[in-house]
């Protein structure tokens, strides 16, 4: 079927909440899908035991004690059980749509990128994943009640073995290094697929703050900088309105006639101000509770 693989955060608190989440959704979209957790964060060994996944502590890390991409990537593609593999955040739900949307990329051509656009959904407690409708109730949740991102925000990368032999020493958690994967695919010789119209991958949304436990890359911090200068600039920078290929929402496969090649400088000004966005998420997340606009996951 599929190798997923993955770094994650501390599982504590909310953050555990969400990536378990996340792992317990890929585990259960088919029987023999294998899941590979990266890094020896705290909680991800136990984790790794109580959902039957493999563990690969040993990451090499950035002075910084960022993860590096191409140490990931490297390790998955010697070790994986399968030919295709996708690389997600680890606080992504995915649903069947997704299993349908790879198949129909494989079944058109065996080397392609798929990619797409995520919906952001307030998710506050662990999925009860024993009850038959969670995931047709995840998916309305978020086309009824969350944000769908824009082009910029890239949270899986599903490839066949044998792509990306070559990562730069990008680092993971900090902007353009998923951009550069959107360029290098065509470079390649392999179309990038954008499977927006047809399937809603769920991003469980979460604190950018020290409440929370977590930091943020952004378009002018010191490592975002790194990773722009080690794939060699702005040219090497793409989104998913760059795409060759399109999955309409009759699941057909289609040539994007006109297509991005570019980075508008507004997307990279947008980047900037990331920091001050999610310090207004942060600030408003009790009043929007209080509101009745954030869900929980519990009812699901």
């Amino acid at each position: 079927m599929l190798t997923f693989f993955t770094t994650a955060k501390a599982f504590r608190g909310h953050d555990g909440v969400i990536q378990r989440n996340a792992l317990r959704s890929w585990k259960l979209l088919h029987s023999d899908v294998e899941v590979i957790l990266f890094g020896d964060d705290p909680g991800a060994a136990e984790v790794c035991a109580e959902l039957g996944l493999r563990h690969e502590a040993s990451v090499i890390r950035h002075e910084s004690g960022a993860k590096f991409v191409n140490s990931i990537f490297g390790r998955a593609q010697e070790i994986a059980r399968h030919e295709y593999l996708c690389f997600s955040n680890c606080d992504i739900v995915l649903t069947q749509d997704f299993c349908e949307a790879f198949k129909k990329a494989k079944g058109w051509t065996e080397r392609f990128l798929l990619v797409s656009r995520r919906w952001d959904v307030d998710v506050t407690e662990p999925i009860d994943f024993s009850r038959e409708e969670w995931a047709r109730e995840i998916r309305e949740m978020a086309l009824a009640e969350g944000h769908r991102q824009d082009e910029s925000w890239i949270d899986f990368f599903v490839f066949r073995k044998g792509m990306y032999a070559n990562i730069p020493a990008m680092i993971v958690g900090h902007c353009y290094w998923d951009n550069w994967m959107i360029w290098q695919a065509p470079a390649e010789g392999a179309p990038v697929i954008d499977g927006d119209r047809f399937l809603v991958p769920v991003h469980q949304n979460h604190g950018y703050s020290a409440q929370f436990g977590r930091s943020k890359g952004v378009a002018t911090d010191a490592l975002s900088q790194h990773n722009l200068s080690v794939i060699g600039g702005a040219r090497h920078i793409r989104r998913i309105d760059a795409a060759t290929h399109r999955i309409t929402i009759d699941g057909d496969i289609r040539r994007v006639m006109i297509r991005n090649t570019y980075v508008p400088r507004e997307w990279l000004r947008y980047k900037a101000w990331l920091p001050v966005w999610h310090a207004v998420l942060g600030a408003t997340r009790p009043l929007r509770t209080i509101l009745g606009l954030r869900s929980k996951a519990a009812r699901m």
